[in-house]
């Protein structure tokens, strides 16, 4: 069951560099609501509150209740600036959810069954090329995740864009540009060979390879003493 996503504000009127370093020494994030044809509003929300809900997977994809004074409005959470390399976010955008109008976010990628995955237990290991993919969805058709199946995938086997199973009303973003689907078909996870056995494969082709030369030069001197 979907867990559903809940975030206090207060209207914020003080805007600038000087006003947002204020708001971050009182354990406050600056944001900003916009969207769906109404004019922005800029808004403050708790360090804190923001942090709990940056732990839950559904918070980057999913619709959130923002409540402004006695005001709700429906969101998704569209971008959020983080500090370079201390753990603080400087600002949050939302963008408003619009009953009839399409949404564009990034789902994350559920990996099922890898322990009984049969490359994993041949002595392969899992390559995730990606871990969420790009969607585009009215908010009804929004789906919390996108499920791949690995118990049946070999060593060699990849699973592409257009391999996912996709819920009915959503949309690969990748091909919704038109053109040739194969240009936008990107891999997105694959079951691979250690890292350690490829490069002992790799080895032992360049020794045989190189015995093969080695055997081939003797040939050739042979012949050539014979001729002389």
């Amino acid at each position: 069951m979907a867990v559903e996503l809940k975030l206090t504000a207060q209207k914020r009127t003080d805007t600038g560099k000087g006003a947002s370093r204020r708001l971050r020494r009182a354990k406050a994030v600056p944001g900003i609501i916009y969207g769906a044809g109404k004019e922005p509003e800029m808004i403050e929300v708790s360090a804190f509150e923001l942090a709990r809900l940056m732990e839950l997977e559904t918070f980057y994809s999913q619709i959130i209740d923002v409540t402004v004074g006695k005001k709700k409005t429906q969101t998704v959470l569209k971008d959020m600036q983080r500090h370079p390399f201390k753990d603080r976010v400087l600002h949050v955008d939302f963008q408003r959810v619009k009953a009839g109008e399409k949404l564009h976010v990034g789902l994350p990628i559920h990996f099922v069954n890898e322990d009984t995955c049969k490359g994993v237990k041949a002595g392969g290991v899992i390559h995730r090329d990606m871990i969420e993919v790009a969607i585009i969805a009215l908010p009804k058709n929004l789906p919390e995740y996108l499920e791949i199946d690995l118990a049946d995938l070999e060593i060699g086997d990849t699973v592409h864009l257009s391999e996912l199973s996709i819920p009915e009303g959503v949309e690969l973003e990748a091909f919704s540009h038109g053109g040739d689907v194969h240009d936008h078909d990107h891999p997105v996870v694959s079951i691979v060979m250690p890292r350690i056995a490829r490069e002992e494969d790799e080895e032992d082709a360049d020794e045989d390879a190189s015995e093969e030369t080695s055997a081939e030069d003797k040939s050739d001197d042979e012949e050539k003493k014979g001729e002389e």
